[in-house]
């Protein structure tokens, strides 16, 4: 199970065995094991191929069919860390006015305001680094 997701997942994203294991500090000898069944990722590795690929641990180990991690408890939580998705997304990130520790005191009404602004602006930002010396609206 975990070898054929693993696989499926890494063509998706149009990687090699030795791309995938660079961006995940293992060589393409285990990411080839971990495809063919030969060998099991520690956990450690498991879940920086989750992280990479944005799908939980059970996911890739076959526990589950639903590849996306669970929503946050903690609505308010999810939303900001949709917000620093965003910020990444764009690559923004350098900005450094995004602390979410900071954040957390917000309203459910005031965090869904700054996302409808940061989507702006993240939109802004990208179209601006698209269109270098224009201002578009």
């Amino acid at each position: 199970m975990l070898g054929d997701r693993l696989k499926r997942l890494r063509l998706e994203k149009k990687l090699t065995q030795e791309e995938l294991g660079k961006k995940i500090n293992v060589t393409k000898v285990s990411i080839s094991g971990y495809e063919n069944g030969n060998r099991t990722p520690d956990t450690e590795t498991l879940q920086k191929l989750a992280d990479f690929f944005n799908v939980t641990t059970d996911y890739l180990l076959g526990r589950t069919d639903d590849p996306n991690p669970p929503e946050s408890d903690n609505e308010e939580l999810g939303t900001l860390a949709r917000i620093n998705q965003l910020i990444k997304e764009y690559g923004i990130e350098q900005m450094g006015f995004f602390d979410i520790e900071k954040w957390k005191h917000l309203s459910e009404d005031e965090i869904r305001e700054i996302i409808q602004h940061f989507e702006w602006v993240a939109h802004k930002a990208a179209q601006k680094n698209k269109s270098p010396g224009k201002d578009t609206e």
